[in-house]
């Protein structure tokens, strides 16, 4: 069995306050599209990047309404969640090249959700042999670019696929 290994995410584990608000309710509210990493807008849910990343390229895919249970989601809201997945493999092959692709959902925090309230997809490129032997020896992973100019070459390649 491989694992994909995350321990740079305790920082977000440590310092995640729920009692904030919901980042994917306030983000797409703002009009900082750039900062807050929102690649895609759709009329039901949106494409941003996570900032806590398993792997280069690391996307979310939450609905803009403020849900927790994925049965709760429109037709709508699924075709449109689905059709942005197609789109964010497309994109991610064309500016990441990955081998595969981890494509999912944590439903609850006991399923480990990071933000269990509101419901939200991932796409987690992944390369043969991704996992490296810095975050085995040194609690330390390696993303080889910065996550500003990861989002730039996607933003590009996503404005490109309409």
């Amino acid at each position: 069995m491989e694992q994909l290994w995350a321990p740079w995410r305790l920082e977000y584990i440590v310092n995640n306050n729920p009692d904030e608000g919901c980042i994917f309710c306030e983000f797409p509210k703002q009009d900082n599209d750039t900062d807050n990493h929102i690649l895609v807008r759709g009329k039901y849910s949106y494409v941003l990047m996570n900032a806590f990343p398993y792997s280069n390229g690391h996307l979310l895919i939450p609905p803009y309404r403020h849900i927790h249970d994925i049965c709760d989601l429109t037709d709508e809201e699924n075709l449109e969640i689905m059709q942005l997945t197609s789109r964010c493999c497309r994109a991610l092959k064309e500016i990441c090249r990955p081998d595969g692709f981890n494509v999912g959902m944590n439903l609850g925090a006991a399923a480990g959700a990071g933000i269990a309230d509101h419901l939200h997809l991932h796409i987690v490129p992944r390369w043969r042999g991704d996992t490296n032997f810095m975050a085995v020896l040194s609690d330390v992973k390696v993303i080889p670019e910065a996550l500003h100019r990861t989002y730039e070459k996607l933003k590009t390649a996503f404005d490109g696929l309409g």
